[in-house]
């Protein structure tokens, strides 16, 4: 069976492809970014193995013998599931296979804003870290005896509430409803954003959470809160978080996801002390990576097989 791996590759992951080989898995590894090779390999390819960079029709459309697109992580928004369902194309994701990894992302995003860690690693780089503003100084603080609010409250943020209870932080969370084993208290999201030193973001992007925190919203939060965004860009209206930040209305932003991505070098947000910022990896560890494709492989044997694959969505 012929694979698209549709990301870049890694000494492990060649090893880990070697043996699937073996198995009668071809995996080809295309890096997202290289367009001409992934079109080259379309053809030929009976499932794509997806990360982040969209598939839509026209890609769909050039591989006539595509059966399986396969989601490396959970949200399937760069996924044109209509497409997909017109071509028969099936497509599966994983619920969980990343939630250690963005978990604990999380929380190093939290405490990074806490502790302004961007500010604090060039300022002693420099030699200014002996010599910090007051404010600056003032500004530094802990998770202890704070508030956290989680917006959402599936995998990712059960995995992260434990931690946050040990660290002694007081949790709120918001969800579409309330759940019976969550330790932590359910209130609305406005009362969320009124109450919590921290927000954190863990829901899909849909119609329906496009711009869940814009100028509104924003205005809501607790003077000096932080706010830690590791789901999807879109969630946030970005110029009104730019705004907020500017202002002091926030005191900082962990962002591990953008409105644009790649993030363009310009966008404000990346020159801002007070805004600690990664490339949308929270996802990944190679411990994340092993059981994804652990579970990919095991949907390509079922794809062969005739049997149901696991975690379907399309």
């Amino acid at each position: 069976m012929k694979v698209i791996y549709h990301s870049e590759t890694t000494p492990w992951l060649r090893e880990h492809f070697a043996v699937l080989a073996v198995q009668g898995l071809t995996v080809e590894a295309v890096d997202a970014a290289d367009d001409a090779s992934f079109r080259a390999a379309l053809p030929g390819a009976q499932v794509i193995w997806h990360m982040l960079r969209p598939l839509g029709e026209a890609d769909m459309a050039a591989a006539p013998n595509l059966r399986l697109i396969q989601k490396i992580g959970v949200g399937v928004d760069t996924i044109d599931l209509e497409a997909a369902r017109r071509h028969g194309i099936a497509v599966s994701n994983m619920p969980g296979s990343n939630a250690q990894a963005t978990a604990e992302m999380t929380l190093l995003l939290m405490l990074a804003c806490l502790r302004r860690l961007p500010l604090l690693d060039r300022a002693t780089r420099e030699g200014r870290g002996w010599r910090l503003e007051p404010d600056i100084r003032d500004a530094i603080g802990e998770l202890s005896g704070r508030t956290v609010g989680l917006v959402g409250f599936g995998t990712i943020p059960r995995t992260l509430a434990p931690a946050l209870t040990a660290l002694g932080a007081e949790l709120i969370y918001t969800a579409t409803a309330p759940k019976s084993d969550a330790a932590a208290r359910f209130v609305s999201l406005d009362e969320l954003l009124r109450a919590a030193d921290i927000v954190s973001l863990h829901v899909p992007q849909t119609e329906t959470t496009v711009g869940l925190v814009g100028e509104a919203q924003l205005a809501r939060m607790k003077h000096a809160a932080i706010l830690i965004n590791t789901a999807r860009g879109g969630l946030i209206d970005e110029p009104a978080l730019i705004e907020a930040l500017r202002s002091g209305r926030l005191a900082a932003a962990g962002l591990d996801v953008f409105n644009e991505e790649p993030v363009a070098p310009d966008n404000p947000l990346l020159q801002m002390d007070n805004v600690v910022v990664t490339p949308h990896l929270g996802w990944l560890s190679r411990d994340t990576l092993a059981r994804s494709l652990k579970i990919a492989a095991e949907n390509c044997r079922r794809l062969a097989a005739g049997e149901a694959l696991l975690h379907r969505v399309v």
